[in-house]
């Protein structure tokens, strides 16, 4: 797991910032949304695809799992 945010902190660190507090912290969409000074629009979609992007690269489907994690 800490190689997987490791990797994911290099690729988009405002999504591996969003795994702490929601994931290992407990924290609510908008008390996460609070902390990191982001609308809790961004967050969801951050919290979504960090989670996607996780588990992917956890599962070994490294081939599945995009380059990036921008919007486009």
């Amino acid at each position: 797991m800490n190689d997987a945010l490791t990797a994911l902190a290099v690729l988009d660190s405002r999504k591996s910032q969003v795994v702490e507090p929601r994931f290992f912290g407990g924290l609510s969409v908008k008390e996460t949304a609070a902390v990191l000074n982001v609308s809790a629009h961004t967050l969801i979609a951050d919290w979504k695809l960090a989670k996607l992007w996780l588990l992917r690269e956890l599962r070994g489907n490294k081939h599945d799992a995009p380059r990036s994690l921008a919007h486009h």
